[in-house]
C-alpha cells in the first residue's frame, strides 16, 4: 500500500479492459475505486435519483430527456428550477472532486482528467486495444453471438464516449496529447498492463 495520496484517471477504449486495470490499479495502490460509483455517489451529492444519472452516463446530449424525466423518479420540477444542460456533468463532477479531496482514487471515465486537472497529485492513463481484443472482450462480457455485433456495439458507444469527452474537456478523447500514458492492452494482456502502469505511476510520483 503506498502512503502517498495519489489520483490515477483511466480513460479506455470500449473492450479495451479499462475498467479491470482500474480496479487492480486501486487494489495496488490501496486506493479508492470509482467506475459507476460515482453514479450512485452523485446521486447522494445532488439529492437526484441514481437512475437520471445511469440514464445520461457519458452521453453528451441529455437535455431534452432530462427535461422530460417524470418527478415521480426524478424528485424535482426541473423546469422550474432552472437546470441547465450541463447539470448532471457538474454534479458528477462535484462527487469527483469530492472523493478526490478525501483520499487516493481511481476514477474510470466521467472527464476526470479534466475535472481534476488542476491537482498535481494526478495521472492520466488511456488504455487502448487491438480491435479483435476488444471485440472478443464484448462478446464474452456482453454475450453477443457474433463479431459484427460486438464491433458495432462498441462503435456506437465510442462514439457517444469521445462526444461526450470532447464537448466538456475541449479536448480530444483518447488524443496522446490529453494523457500522461497511452498503452495498448492487447500487446502484454490485462495483468502485464496493469503493472507497467502501476511502474509508471511509482515512477511518475518517486514512491
Amino acid at each position: 500500500m503506498e502512503n502517498r495520496h495519489i489520483i490515477i484517471n483511466v480513460g479506455r477504449q470500449m473492450g479495451s479492459g479499462g475498467h479491470d486495470v482500474g480496479r487492480m490499479l486501486a487494489l495496488d495502490f490501496g486506493a479508492k475505486y470509482y467506475d459507476r460509483e460515482l453514479l450512485n455517489l452523485a446521486a447522494k451529492e445532488s439529492g437526484l435519483s441514481e437512475h437520471v444519472f445511469e440514464q445520461h452516463d457519458e452521453r453528451k446530449s441529455f437535455l431534452r430527456s432530462f427535461l422530460h424525466i417524470p418527478n415521480a423518479m426524478a424528485g424535482a420540477d426541473f423546469t422550474r428550477q432552472g437546470f441547465s444542460q450541463d447539470t448532471l456533468f457538474q454534479f458528477q463532477s462535484e462527487a469527483i472532486i469530492k472523493a478526490a479531496q478525501e483520499g487516493s482514487c481511481v476514477f474510470v471515465g466521467r472527464c476526470a482528467d479534466y475535472v481534476l486537472r488542476d491537482r498535481e497529485d494526478v495521472v492520466n492513463i488511456f488504455i487502448t486495444a487491438s480491435m479483435d481484443f476488444r471485440i472478443e472482450q464484448v462478446i464474452a462480457k456482453q454475450h453477443f453471438e457474433t463479431s459484427q455485433e460486438a464491433r458495432r456495439f462498441i462503435e456506437q458507444g465510442e462514439s457517444k464516449r469521445a462526444d461526450y469527452y470532447n464537448y466538456y474537456t475541449g479536448k480530444k478523447w483518447g488524443h496522446a496529447s490529453s494523457y500522461d500514458l497511452c498503452i495498448d492492452s492487447s500487446v502484454l494482456g490485462l495483468m502485464e498492463t496493469e503493472k507497467f502502469i502501476a511502474n509508471f505511476v511509482r515512477k511518475r510520483f518517486e514512491l
